[in-house]
């Protein structure tokens, strides 16, 4: 769930202020901590020898003298703003348009048993504050955090069969809310932080938190479903963008480039590598179908906490860090048809695409192993 961090959408002119070696404030929606970083560019030089002849006829003054080619490395902000204007010069596939999300009827809480053990920020409206350690498990650990995946998968598997139109996002939140209870675990987002749903349902140009309400699911929507629950003392967290009834191949398409942009991410995951590579394979390919890659939210650890360190940036970055053997974390990207600038609903919670386009969004939860990425949350 992106719940974890949210990072403040930048101008395009502010950006361009910046220069290589600037720093981008990083702001964390969790904690009034922030960090920043610098990106430099390189300068690579390799002599070359080769005949002036080659060049040109006749006499030359500098005959037989070596050349010096020397080439400028693109930092990775400067890579990112090349990307943008290249996006914002491209024409725009036109698709029909959907009707605007209006905010519907929010029905109240959900009510879950006693005996049901709560994650410890229930009862606070309070932001959690992100927390500074990784998440590293024992073999104990590890089969909880397998525990909680699982169910979490399954929920998420079951919700996918109540999309249809006329279906409202609030019978979904019900329903997904009584599996959890009934398997004896408590939905995490639930009061966290003041969140009064048990699941997240973010439909068309929604990218995250979209709040469950009483709005009917349309013919032609695409709506992600968000779950995590909490059972014996771990979180379990995934989602997943599903088409609701005649969906055009435009939007299919972002939906299945999301999914891949999440395997691809999930594929170079292993003991030693490095985080930062997530963010370059998914921005890669992306950039290869026009997509924006939303910046503001990332990925997190997982695991007895619900969201910690590392942050896992989905667009391009320069940040150190190397994933470690028995440490859990989400990959979450969300992809977009158009701008990645966003706008938040008065619920502070409800997060869309500033000029509305559409945005699709895969989570999964992994955990990293010698070898590779075992993927818990596998639907």
């Amino acid at each position: 769930m992106a719940f974890a961090t949210s990072l403040p959408c930048p101008s395009p002119s502010s950006l361009l202020q910046l220069s290589s070696s600037s720093s981008l404030l990083l702001e964390s929606s969790l904690s009034s901590s922030s960090s920043s970083s610098s990106s430099s560019s390189l300068l690579m030089g390799t002599p070359l020898n080769f005949s002036t002849s080659t060049l040109s006829s006749g006499k030359n003054p500098h005959s037989g003298k070596n050349f010096l080619i020397v080439s400028k490395k693109r930092s990775g902000l400067e890579e990112a703003m090349r990307i943008k204007r290249k996006r914002e010069l491209q024409k725009t596939v036109p698709i029909k348009r959907l009707v605007p999300l209006k905010r519907g009827k929010v029905s109240g809480r959900l009510p879950v048993p006693d005996e049901i053990p709560r994650p410890p920020y229930v009862g606070s409206n309070l932001l959690p504050e992100l927390a500074r350690e990784h998440q590293i498990h024992d073999s104990e650990g590890i089969a909880r955090m397998k525990a909680a995946c699982e169910l979490a998968a399954r929920v998420l598997d079951y919700a996918g069969t109540l999309i249809r139109p006329s279906v409202t996002t609030d019978e979904i939140d019900k329903a997904v809310h009584q599996m959890i209870i009934d398997a004896g675990a408590y939905p995490s987002p639930l009061g966290y932080g003041g969140f009064p749903k048990s699941v997240c349902t973010s439909v068309n140009e929604c990218m995250c938190h979209g709040i469950p309400d009483s709005r009917q699911l349309q013919d032609g929507d695409i709506i992600n479903i968000d779950v995590t629950v909490y059972l014996n003392g771990y979180h379990g967290d995934t989602s997943k963008t599903f088409l609701c009834g005649n969906v055009n191949e435009t939007t299919k398409s972002l939906v299945r480039v999301t999914e891949e942009c999440l395997e691809r991410g999930i594929a170079l995951c292993k003991d030693g590598a490095s985080f930062k590579e997530i963010g370059k394979t998914i921005s890669e390919h992306a950039e290869r179908f026009g997509y924006g890659v939303v910046d503001r939210f990332v990925g997190h650890g997982v695991g007895t906490i619900f969201h910690s360190e590392p942050i896992i940036y989905h667009h391009r970055n320069d940040k150190p860090g190397f994933m470690v053997e028995g440490q859990t974390f989400t990959i979450e990207p969300i992809l977009t048809l158009g701008s990645i600038e966003c706008i938040t609903w008065p619920d502070n919670w409800t997060t869309l695409t500033a000029d509305r386009s559409l945005a699709a969004q895969f989570e999964h939860t992994i955990l990293i192993t010698r070898t590779g990425a075992e993927i818990l949350t596998k639907y």
